[in-house]
């Protein structure tokens, strides 16, 4: 039988993939902090397994993570938060809870899983398409999941010889408990139906990186790939807030 865990099991994408893989047969161990939440979960599906923790606690998380029901060789690492600077002004404290939640509760994740991991496991860590291109607001949500392609890409070289792999996921906008709380135009956005689908047929094709949805990614992606001159001007002119007067 088919084994996974997924972190940020309990709202949007997280949610979705666990209810998808229990679906499919898949046993699912479901990881996250809403412990209500990862109960409804196993209530609907007797293959799925919670795991209530708060992966910013790198003690909880590896005491949780040490002793598993059962050794998964799909390990999918959702969990992510995100929160905006307004105008422009710094706000250090808003920046330091993203990146514990984004980067360090990955890194604490990967630290408590790493005894578990075999040759053909397979890892895939949750970023952005946000990673991609300089966006107004996003000085701490992008940063962070910079961070998180940065460390996927060099991971990968490292766990390479180990028979390990890991892919990287950019998805473009999802409509999840996250991006309900944005006040700006969203593109192209899906559901989290549309993003499991994806995911999972990217899981299992095996590719070390997949974004989508296609054509918003591709756009971004393109735009990432000009001369930062090229990115700052159009960036400031289709995604920068208008000036107000008064």
């Amino acid at each position: 039988m088919s084994r996974v865990l997924i972190t940020g099991a309990t709202s949007g994408i997280g949610k979705q993939l666990a209810h998808d893989y229990a679906q499919q047969g898949w046993q699912v161990i479901a990881c996250g902090r809403n412990e209500a939440a990862l109960n409804e979960l196993r209530d609907k599906h007797a293959s799925i397994t919670p795991l209530q923790f708060d992966l910013t606690d790198i003690d909880q998380t590896l005491a949780i993570l040490s002793e598993l029901p059962f050794t998964p060789t799909l390990w999918i690492l959702n969990a992510g938060g995100c929160e905006y600077i307004d105008d422009g002004v710094m706000d250090a404290k808003l920046m330091a809870r993203v990146m514990q939640i984004n980067v360090l509760g990955l890194a604490n994740t990967i630290e408590a899983i790493q005894p578990h991991l075999k040759s053909g496991h397979r890892v895939a860590i949750v970023g952005s398409i946000a990673s991609e291109l300089a966006l107004p607001r996003a000085e701490a949500y992008g940063a962070s999941k910079a961070a998180v392609g940065y460390l996927a890409r060099s991971l990968r070289l490292d766990w390479a010889r180990k028979g390990i792999d890991i892919t990287c996921v950019f998805p473009g906008f999802v409509a999840t408990p996250l991006t309900e709380k944005n006040t700006f135009e969203m593109p192209m956005m899906i559901s989290v139906e549309h993003a499991s689908q994806s995911i999972r047929k990217g899981l299992e094709k095996g590719v070390a990186n997949f974004y989508f949805p296609a054509r918003f990614t591709w756009i971004i992606r393109l735009l990432g790939m000009l001369p930062y001159g090229w990115q700052y001007r159009l960036a400031r002119r289709f995604f920068a807030p208008k000036r107000t007067t008064s």
